[in-house]
């Protein structure tokens, strides 16, 4: 089952990806024959064009994390897995607590003996 921020990170991954190939393909094909490109436009697009297909890929990279992670606990669960825990504590310190005692009881009981 797929959650909420994996699709959504999926729709990120998918549209970086589509608006990335679009511009590469509009930037150096459908604009005619790049190299004819008058120097100042080369040197305006040519670095606009890296930035542009690099903040793509980092939203890509954040869309695919997005996508592939799986999502968190619930609060929900998360509070009553902490209230088990200390439940358990609390009756683990109840039976050390009985324990101490009956050794207490036997140490005392053998004094008793042995005046």
């Amino acid at each position: 089952m797929v959650s909420k921020d994996q699709t959504i990170g999926g729709i990120i991954l998918i549209v970086c990806v589509v608006i990335g190939i679009l511009y590469t393909v509009g930037l150096f094909y459908l604009g005619g024959d790049p190299f004819k490109w008058e120097l100042p436009f080369s040197l305006i697009a040519l670095p606009v064009f890296i930035a542009f297909i690099a903040i793509m890929g980092i939203g890509a990279w954040i869309g695919w994390t997005m996508a592939t992670t799986p999502p968190p606990k619930p609060i929900e669960e998360l509070t009553s897995e902490i209230e088990e825990k200390k439940e358990e504590k609390a009756e683990v310190k109840e039976e050390a607590e009985a324990a101490e005692e009956t050794v207490e009881e036997k140490k005392t009981k053998r004094k008793g003996e042995k005046s």
